[in-house]
């Protein structure tokens, strides 16, 4: 029998809704990323800004610790620039001239190899020392082109001013943006229950950044000084390779050590003892800095891990990647806070999520 359903028509209302909302999403997703790195930046200098409000004094000095903490953070970029960044540079292009000429001097005949395995080493060798030879050539030929696309780029760099401002306001105004979220509720279970997420999920980022942070800089120092113990050629650069890379899951580091192990075999460094390093400074970040660092809200399994790594970068490119363990994470939490909502609905009081 014909008629109208007011069930079937509210979830049919429900499901455009959300088809709306994930559309929407997809068209500002440049800009909600945007905003996620705000968000994770104004995360990155809370620390710092707690730590300055704490001994500045008076009664108001929320936004002149801000201040002071961007001069900080300014300032240290600077000098990193400075002191580092110059020789990151000067390291990258002395390994595009010198990689290929170090490669040819391995392109000699290894009596002591079986013919045909000699053969297929040095055919492979001859066609690496020719891609990155074309590869240069290319970017050498790119460069007077470059001025061309210089307004295609500068378009992209208003990012960077962009971003600090946000994060600005987040460090400045996050409460006041909590409490406008949580009055969208009313009070009671739901309210209880979007207070906890969002507490959680504040000491969820607060720890995730924090912890990239440092891991991040402590892969460039052990590196940087082992590198330069064994003598291993553009140590700087591959050191400093390394400490971005930890910001991509699993993968970062994978592809970082294997960078590592091929200049270090083409430089002429300790291949062994450059191995045994990176074995053991991952099984020592892994099992012991890492799990400290995280702390044990930002738990996920190596799995859901890979999962996300990959997943991200299929639906969202490099942002996707960058952003798949903290969401993975989130939804861990929202995951554990309504189960035991529930639960604690049936049986007592609700436990906090540790984190």
């Amino acid at each position: 029998m014909l008629g109208f359903d007011r069930q079937a028509a509210r979830f049919t209302w429900t499901a455009v809704l959300v088809v709306a909302g994930v559309y929407l999403i997809y068209l500002v997703r440049v800009t909600l990323f945007v905003f996620v790195l705000a968000l994770l930046f104004a995360y990155l200098l809370s620390p710092l800004v707690n730590l300055l409000n704490r001994f500045l004094p008076g009664q108001r000095t929320r936004g002149l610790a801000l201040t002071l903490a961007y001069i900080i953070f300014v300032g240290l970029v600077v000098v990193f620039a400075i002191q580092i960044g110059s020789r990151i540079a000067d390291q990258a292009r002395q390994l595009v001239t010198d990689l290929p000429n170090r490669i040819a001097a391995w392109e000699t005949p290894d009596t002591e190899l079986p013919p045909m395995i000699d053969n297929a080493r040095l055919e492979m060798l001859s066609k690496l020392r020719d891609e990155i030879n074309s590869r240069a050539g290319e970017l050498i030929t790119a460069l007077p082109q470059a001025g061309l696309k210089f307004l295609s780029v500068a378009s992209q760099l208003i990012y960077l001013v962009i971003i600090p401002i946000l994060s600005f306001f987040f460090l400045k105004d996050g409460g006041m943006m909590r409490d406008h979220i949580l009055d969208l509720v009313n009070a009671g279970p739901a309210r209880i229950l979007l207070d906890d997420v969002m507490e959680d999920v504040n000491v969820l980022l607060a720890h995730y950044m924090r912890a990239l942070v440092l891991l991040s800089t402590a892969t460039f120092i052990a590196y940087n000084i082992a590198f330069a113990i064994m003598g291993v050629p553009y140590g700087i650069l591959l050191a400093s390779l390394a400490g971005i890379l930890e910001f991509i899951p699993m993968v970062g580091p994978l592809g970082a050590g294997l960078c590592i192990l091929l200049v270090a075999a083409v430089g002429g460094a300790p291949i062994l003892g450059v191995l045994i390093f990176l074995l053991a400074y991952r099984l020592f970040q892994d099992y012991i800095l890492s799990p400290h660092l995280m702390g044990r809200g930002v738990e996920v399994h190596p799995l859901l891990v890979l999962f996300g790594v990959f997943a991200g970068a299929e639906v969202a490119g490099i942002p996707g990647t960058l952003l798949s363990v903290p969401v993975l994470a989130m939804v861990r939490i929202l995951y554990h806070r309504m189960r035991r909502s529930r639960v604690g609905a049936r049986s007592g009081p609700v436990t906090p999520v540790v984190l």
